[in-house]
């Protein structure tokens, strides 16, 4: 049964008019991606203003790893409000924080001490484990990698490296914070080939920081993600993450996991780190915590939260609502199996978008753990040549025929559907997206 339908060909006057609309009202400084205008949605259909209706393969960013409206979630909010909405945690108690903290505790990798500390967002979180790691090593020194991206604030910003835009006109950043080569494969700057290169990109980092001009003595965090978001859903090799952490606690440096897009079963596991048999210091979480609810967590070991009373809070940080909303979340993917789901689903899109890489040139690279999968575009597969006006044109051609795609990095299909979509679903929304690289590649 087709689950897209286009009424109007989008986007329609409803869409327009509201369009126009945010231009005239609200901050330039927002870019989306294509007119889309959501009205209402369920699961993985999403209805815009002007009635037509699409498979979700974003999900909001992977934040409604839910989907959209569940109904755990509503039920847990409803019965939250009716209570109270809010009284600040920064300066009284109520329980369900401590009820998710405890939770979270429990699905984080590491069997060592844990606290929680809960902000608002991604960004927010990132700019806590900054303090936090500054304040327990006394060390001014960060370590991010190329192609990140941690937030906009000016902290987290100091840390982002995945785009121009981003950064441009907004220095001097943060002092001290240098990045490093990720382990992207397919385009390595090494110009080398995994696995004939022993992981140089770890040995580089030794050998040309901190033998040179960062001492490693001076380091108090390295910030990674597991796979890279925004830099164009990148997966490192299964042992890199083994050597890094090796060379990090060889030199007494903190290793500061960001997890806002990547975790809460986004790849099959709750967190993406999981797969590389490590285990951070501290965990970063937001994003999908509270199924669209503004969340966030930083769970480290507890003898890194050694910050002393009013050295760091946030007003609307684990607001009660949305704390509730993270605990249904948590026992939603556990009842409904979604970790199981996510591998399962994941392996299924994978197998397809390998088949239709074979068949088009313009697809270069397929990757992905779960469903937290990218497909880079490419001029040709010989040159590897980026491709972000083909890219373009096919997240433009799925959303007009009934499939909410973006891209990621250069240009690479990001594929971050809901945790609870089903295979048939993934194939009708693959199928329209093949007729886009078809037309992509027609061009």
């Amino acid at each position: 049964m087709q689950r897209t339908k286009i009424k109007v060909e989008p986007p329609g006057e409803k869409a327009k008019k509201i369009v126009e609309d945010t231009q005239r009202y609200l901050s330039p400084s927002i870019q989306r991606f294509y007119p889309f205008v959501i009205k209402k949605g369920k699961g993985a259909i999403i209805e815009d203003v002007d009635g037509n209706k699409y498979i979700d393969m974003n999900a909001g960013i992977a934040v409604l790893g839910l989907g959209t409206a569940p109904d755990p979630v509503i039920k847990a909010v409803e019965r939250q409000i009716r209570k109270f909405i809010h009284y600040s945690y920064t300066d009284f108690y109520y329980e369900n924080i401590v009820t998710l903290a405890k939770e979270l505790i429990k699905i984080t990798p590491g069997s060592f001490e844990k606290k929680v500390y809960y902000g608002n967002s991604g960004a927010e979180a990132v700019e806590a484990a900054i303090k936090l790691v500054r304040y327990y090593t006394k060390r001014p020194r960060l370590l991010a990698f190329i192609g990140s991206f941690h937030g906009r604030t000016m902290g987290a910003l100091s840390l982002t490296a995945s785009k121009p835009a981003q950064v441009r006109g907004f220095s001097p950043l943060l002092p001290g914070v240098e990045h490093v080569p990720y382990p992207y494969c397919y385009r390595c700057p090494f110009k080398l080939t995994y696995p004939n290169c022993n992981l140089y990109c770890v040995d580089y980092i030794k050998e040309n920081l901190f033998q040179k001009y960062v001492p490693p003595d001076e380091v108090a965090a390295a910030f990674i993600e597991p796979i890279q978001g925004e830099g164009g859903y990148v997966v490192p090799p299964d042992d890199y993450f083994k050597k890094f952490f090796n060379l990090m606690k060889e030199n007494g440096i903190i290793v500061v996991d960001d997890e806002v897009q990547a975790g809460m079963g986004r790849t099959g596991k709750w967190f993406a780190i999981e797969h590389y048999g490590v285990e951070p210091d501290v965990i970063l979480i937001a994003k999908a915590l509270a199924s669209g609810l503004p969340l966030s967590a930083v769970v480290s070991r507890a003898e890194l939260m050694s910050w002393p009373p009013g050295s760091h809070a946030s007003t609307f940080g684990g607001n009660p609502v949305a704390t509730e909303a993270a605990i249904a979340t948590i026992n939603t993917i556990r009842k409904m199996k979604l970790l199981e789901n996510a591998e399962k689903v994941g392996k299924y899109m994978l197998k397809r978008l390998d088949e239709i890489k074979e068949k088009h040139e313009i697809v270069g690279d397929v990757r992905g753990k779960g469903l937290m999968i990218g497909a880079e575009i490419v001029k040709n597969k010989e040159t590897k040549e980026p491709n972000p006006d083909g890219a373009k044109k096919i997240i433009e051609y799925s959303w007009k025929h009934g499939v909410l795609l973006i891209t990621a990095g250069i240009s690479t299909l990001r594929f971050a559907p809901p945790l609870t979509i089903t295979e048939d679903l993934v194939s009708e929304a693959l199928d329209i997206v093949e007729k886009g690289i078809m037309e992509a590649e027609k061009e």
